[in-house]
Order: structure tokens, then sequence, then C-alpha cells
């Protein structure tokens, strides 16, 4: 009598060469998921820290300061006394994003008591846009779903995607 349990190893061979197959075609899609989540999180950590400014300044009644770190890092420091408000996590975010700031070299936002963005008090330029990338070598840009914090000079701060329409959807 034959025993007909279990598997034969021509079967097991065929049942892994599909799971690889399978793999193979689902790992260019997933780094792009991957990639593009780590877009997400950079540029919501970023915008976090400036409705946390401008909430903590209308509420201090205060200049409040967001300072932009590195990657996506940043800190918040009520101007008066240079007490901290909160910052991010070194893990924040992701080490593969690309920050930039308009103007270029930009670190800083402040707000004063009506959450107004207002000059920085060391002259540096303040902070009206923030835009979040992936290096080319890590996604196609075809692929990536970059994305764009606003601040405007009455303090409204908006995410958005500056490859849309504005003012369809979170187009810029």
């Amino acid at each position: 009598m034959k025993n007909t349990e279990g598997f034969s190893l021509i079967e097991l061979m065929v049942t892994l060469a599909l799971v690889a197959i399978l793999a193979a075609l689902a790992a260019p899609s997933f780094s792009a998921m991957l990639a593009n989540a780590q877009i997400r999180t950079g540029a919501q950590s970023i915008n976090d820290g400036l409705v946390l400014a401008r909430v903590e300044a209308i509420r201090r009644n205060a200049r409040v300061i967001f300072t932009l770190g590195t990657q996506s890092t940043w800190g918040v420091t009520n101007e008066s006394d240079t007490a901290s408000v909160q910052s991010s996590p070194v893990a924040d975010g992701s080490s593969n994003i690309l920050v930039t700031t308009t103007p270029v070299g930009a670190t800083k936002a402040t707000f004063d008591g009506r959450g107004h963005l207002v000059t920085n008090t060391d002259a540096t330029s303040s902070i009206n846009q923030v835009d979040v990338t992936v290096p080319t070598s890590l996604l196609n840009t075809a692929l990536a779903k970059n994305l764009r914090i606003n601040v405007s000079s009455g303090g409204a701060i908006r995410l958005c995607n500056p490859n849309g329409t504005y003012g369809i959807g979170m187009g810029c």
C-alpha cells in the first residue's frame, strides 16, 4: 500500500518557484509604497511641528519659534525664555527623505500671539514652504508622491501635493 500523506519533492519545488515569481513581481510596488510612506511620515511630522508652534503661540499669546533640523527633526521653543515646548524624536520620519525649504536654507518660522508668521528675531529668513521628497535613486520621480507644506504670512499651514491641481483634493 502506497503512503499518500504529505508533499512530493516536485510539488514542493513547483510551489516554491511560484512563490518566488510572485515575490519578484510584488517587490517593485512594495518598495514604492515604502518610499511614499516615508515621504508621508516625514512631511506629516514637519506639518505637526509647525501647527504645534502656531497653536502654542496663540495659547501663550507670545512668540514661538519652530526650528527645522536635519531630515524631519524639529523643535518648538518659546522665544522669550528659549524654553523647549516640544521636539520630534530623531527616529520620526525617515532617514531617506530629502527636505528642501523655501527660501533656500531657511530653518526657522516664528509665530506671534495671533498665530501669524512674523520676521525671525535673528533676521534669518522664515520658512514659507517645505518640500519633502526621496532621492530618485530610491524611487522613480513618476512613482513618488512628493508632499509640500505651505506656510502663509497669516499663519495658515497646508500639507499638499505639489503635482496636483490647486483646489482639487490635496493639490497645491
